[in-house]
């Protein structure tokens, strides 16, 4: 079981990649070092939309089929071959497989692991958070989601950071409106997070998705103004994905974090437990709409 003896997490064992057919198109960065740039725009037309939405709605289901095996003595490996499986079902291809090496078809991020995890032999036992990142591509569009999940019996203070989180995300998303700079989400995600004592992760962000897996534009989930002052206009697509950490009773708020020699794995430096919620949505006329609900 890779945990040291304190609980912390270690790197586990890894298995092989998971085979996907022929017949299931693959995103053009499969096989290569990494994806070329993107050169498109982040708003998109109904049609356009209308893909985004059907590659959403199967990553959220994909993540409601694993969420229904977490329980104490299940590995993350075995709840990547649950998403995986789930996916080719529906003639999806797991987005996250061959993504710049990432060598598995769903990110699982136990406890202190913030984001990225690799599902592996780490076998999950009560009391644990996982995060499930789950990103399904079909028809030429990307649609990606994430959620955090208690094991078994959780400890209070676990079950309120899941469910901040959760409230984190709908404030990000209910800032969101056409005029509005897209620094808006993060002052939203920011305030509320403050009042807990919760520390925001600034590394890693929301991004424009559809068409690229992560079209280059930026979606960060704290204060950012005047740094990432883009317009929020009709028909955007883009991630918003707040990752929230406890931090230290000293320091609340503590976010340092350490990344593992695998490349991916992301973990708090005090080990302290983190949640993230995502969505991809749309920017409507009047504020917007969430494309990956099941």
């Amino acid at each position: 079981m890779p945990r040291d003896d304190l609980g912390n997490l270690i790197p586990g064992r890894v298995g092989a990649s998971r085979r996907v057919p022929d017949r299931i198109p693959r995103p053009e960065y499969v096989g290569r070092p990494g994806p070329r740039p993107y050169t498109g725009d982040d708003r998109y037309d109904a049609e356009q939309i209308a893909r985004i939405r059907a590659a959403g709605r199967i990553a959220a289901q994909a993540v409601d089929a694993v969420a229904a095996a977490i329980r104490p003595g299940v590995t993350t490996d075995e709840l990547d071959a649950i998403g995986h499986e789930f996916l080719l079902a529906h003639d999806a291809y797991p987005s996250a497989l061959g993504y710049r090496g990432f060598p598995k078809s769903i990110c699982t991020s136990v406890n202190e692991a913030i984001c990225h995890g690799i599902p592996d032999d780490t076998v999950l036992q009560d009391g644990d958070i996982v995060k499930v990142d789950i990103t399904a591509f079909k028809d030429g569009m990307h649609g990606d989601l994430c959620a955090a999940f208690g094991v078994g019996e959780i400890a209070a203070e676990a079950g309120d950071l899941i469910e901040r989180t959760r409230e984190a995300l709908s404030r990000g998303i209910r800032s969101v409106a056409p005029g509005r700079e897209i620094n808006v989400i993060g002052r939203a995600i920011e305030s509320y997070a403050k009042r807990f004592g919760y520390g925001v992760i600034r590394d890693y962000t929301g991004h424009g998705v559809g068409e690229a897996f992560h079209s280059g534009l930026v979606v960060p989930h704290y204060d950012a103004a005047p740094d990432h002052a883009t317009v929020i206009e009709p028909g955007m697509v883009f991630t918003i994905e707040p990752m929230l950490t406890i931090g230290t009773p000293e320091s609340p708020g503590t976010i340092e974090a350490d990344e593992w020699d695998d490349g991916w794995t992301v973990v708090t430096r005090d080990r302290r437990l983190t949640a993230q919620f995502e969505h991809t949505i749309v920017v409507t006329e009047r504020g917007s709409e969430i494309l990956t609900l099941p």
